[in-house]
């Protein structure tokens, strides 16, 4: 069974998950930790649970999901997994985070592409790639099936939707991507969204004002 652990760093308060099961291989999905002690409690919770991250996984790769990305790597001396349709998203961070104030932020390359229907394994578990975009153009999510969860990203927030309005972005296709992928799957399925609280997929069906089931387009 995967364990899924949540932090909230920066001042963007994002979501960084680690993901684990009973062998103790876990993976780091959107690292967003920047500053020192931030890193420090991540460090601390794999150390005390005596983890052995194999990989780096980004849902996509805007400035607040990637900051910690480099540090990751070298700590940890795992190889980063993205979306090939984000490989120019995550370039451009060397340039947008030190206008957000990260004059630290490390920029790295990713050496892995996952694609749609791509499986990511990690000790006896294993995540289904889907590819949804319109938040970012190579977004990506992570579903277990198995555990009944999604890791989604900035696509689906409770009660709310990722923004369209970086580069690479557009509402239509968002909308899509969520009704198409995300509403396809079970009704309890719980979603990790890349900010804010858990929600399930049946409850934004019926109550997301913005892509709920309820409206018509």
């Amino acid at each position: 069974m995967i364990q899924v652990k949540t932090f909230v760093f920066s001042p963007f308060a994002e979501n960084t998950s680690v993901l684990y099961d009973q062998t103790g291989q876990a993976v780091i999905i959107d690292p967003g930790c920047y500053e020192d002690h931030e890193r420090e409690e991540l460090a601390t919770f794999i150390a005390e649970q005596e983890l052995n991250v194999v990989k780096l996984l980004n849902t996509h790769c805007h400035i607040d999901h990637v900051l910690g990305n480099a540090w990751a790597k070298r700590t940890y001396g795992i190889e980063l997994y993205i979306h090939p349709e984000d490989q120019t998203t995550l370039k451009m961070q060397e340039l947008i985070g030190p206008n957000y104030g990260f004059v630290r932020y490390e920029n790295t390359t990713a050496e892995h592409h996952l694609q749609e229907g791509d499986t990511v394994t990690f000790g006896d578990s294993q995540l289904q790639v889907l590819f949804v975009p319109g938040h970012a153009p190579g977004h990506i999510a992570f579903h277990s099936k198995e555990d009944n969860f999604i890791i989604g990203g900035d696509v689906l927030f409770r009660d709310s939707i990722g923004r369209t309005d970086l580069p690479g972005g557009d509402y239509n296709t968002l909308i899509d991507s969520i009704r198409n992928k995300f509403f396809a799957l079970p009704d309890d399925t719980e979603v990790y969204p890349g900010h804010g609280p858990t929600t399930t997929i049946g409850y934004e069906k019926q109550h997301n004002p913005f892509c709920g089931l309820h409206l018509t387009r």
